[in-house]
């Protein structure tokens, strides 16, 4: 295959792509999230990154032009009328390989949606040919006013990513939907948009579901039946799906780890639970990926008080019954119901090309992602390999990478099946 025809992430893993410092203007707009920023600006420059801070004047009310300049060793411009001669407005948009707002107001997105350029962050936001990500904060009513749904529809239109905000405490008493995303969650999504290259967001407009985590089976209040899974792999796939620009709903079962920014959580303890939330979530989608490790059994009794030692309630035994099989009742679900990609996760410790084989004929999924686990291998570790089996076109071997990257990977196939 020659290098123009690779996908991003294969470009990233065969060295073509450079992943050294990248340039990021970081746009800070006039809400009380913006002291936020600041965080974001650490973990970018912390990560190699060379951060230009771009704040609109009214940013400069919650957090001083010295914080920024200090962060990020450049000076800090707020006006068009500040060193003319290097012409920032324009200068800044065409050099940048990112441009991330943080926080992303009611007025900025409104600025930037109708194009305006009244100030040097929508000027730089008009000149941009690379991507752009918005994290917005406002109140609830604000992020639900129909103006404001219009101007994030046309901005994802426009090819940007918008991260859609947490739910939480807001500004006061009030609590709801537009608290802005954690800091480090936010530079998580800007680092996956760089690892792709520059390349436009290609999932816009696609409704994705990602389970991720382990389930556990109760066997009485205190015990249950468990994995190793920390939820990294499938966070980090819910992770690249927000930054390509998709609609993502995470199944969540009891992650060690964050949830993604910009992603509607539906947290789920048991395999059954996880089932329902799948199939109820994942009916119509562009795609479901089941990344989740699901307990194939669960104790067909459940004790409601502990099971203490030395009494008639201690077992001699637990005796197991069969979870319902997720995968295979989402690919067999009839059209209209299902989803149009179904992607299935196999871990496995011995012959993994047999039993991913196997598997992949038994469920009836699309794609079939298969990696062998144990001994510091998939399950609560950073990095991962893996092999993509297809029932339409041939398999994509990704070698040991990070989990980011085969997150990445493994959308790039998801995305030539859609």
């Amino acid at each position: 295959m020659a290098p123009s025809e690779r996908t991003p992430s294969e470009q990233l893993l065969s060295g073509q792509i450079p992943s050294e410092r990248r340039r990021v203007v970081l746009g800070v707009a006039g809400g009380i999230a913006a002291y936020k920023a600041v965080e974001v600006l650490r973990e970018l420059t912390e990560s190699g990154h060379d951060v230009t801070v771009v704040p609109t004047p009214a940013a400069l009310e919650f957090v001083g032009a010295a914080t920024f300049a200090a962060l990020s060793g450049h000076p800090v411009r707020a006006t068009v009328w500040e060193d003319v001669h290097e012409v920032p407005h324009v200068r800044l948009g065409q050099q940048a390989d990112l441009v991330l707002v943080v926080p992303a107001t009611a007025d900025l997105l409104a600025r930037a949606a109708h194009g305006r350029a009244d100030d040097l962050l929508t000027a730089t936001l008009l000149t941009a040919r690379c991507p752009v990500v918005y994290a917005p904060a406002m109140h609830t009513e604000m992020w639900e006013h129909p103006a404001t749904v219009a101007n994030v529809a046309a901005l994802r239109s426009y090819g940007a990513v918008v991260i859609s905000p947490a739910d939480g405490r807001l500004t006061g008493a009030d609590s709801g939907p537009g608290r802005l995303p954690e800091p480090a969650e936010i530079a998580a999504v800007a680092r996956a948009v760089l690892a792709r290259g520059g390349v436009p967001a290609d999932l816009v407009g696609c409704r994705v579901v990602v389970t991720a985590g382990g389930t556990r089976e109760d066997l009485d209040p205190v015990r249950f039946i468990g994995n190793r899974s920390s939820g990294r792999q499938g966070c980090a796939l819910a992770r690249a799906a927000v930054a390509r620009g998709a609609d993502v709903t995470l199944v969540a079962a009891n992650l060690s780890v964050q949830a993604p920014a910009g992603v509607k959580v539906v947290t789920v303890r048991s395999a059954r639970e996880l089932g329902d939330a799948a199939i109820a979530t994942s009916r119509g989608a562009d795609a479901v990926v089941m990344a989740a490790a699901v307990a194939d059994f669960r104790p067909r009794h459940y004790h409601p008080t502990k099971i203490k030692k030395g009494t008639t309630a201690e077992p001699d035994s637990v005796e197991l019954v069969r979870n319902p099989d997720i995968l295979a009742t989402l690919a067999a679900a009839p059209a209209g119901e299902r989803a149009r990609v179904v992607v299935g996760f196999a871990a496995e410790t011995d012959d993994v090309a047999k039993h991913g084989a196997a598997k992949l004929a038994a469920k009836g999924c699309d794609l079939l992602v298969v990696n062998e686990v144990g001994d510091g291998k998939g399950f609560e570790v950073l990095h991962n390999a893996a092999t993509i089996l297809s029932r339409s076109g041939p398999s994509v071997e990704i070698p040991h990478t990070s989990k980011d990257l085969l997150a990445h990977a493994i959308w790039d196939t998801v995305r030539q099946h859609l």
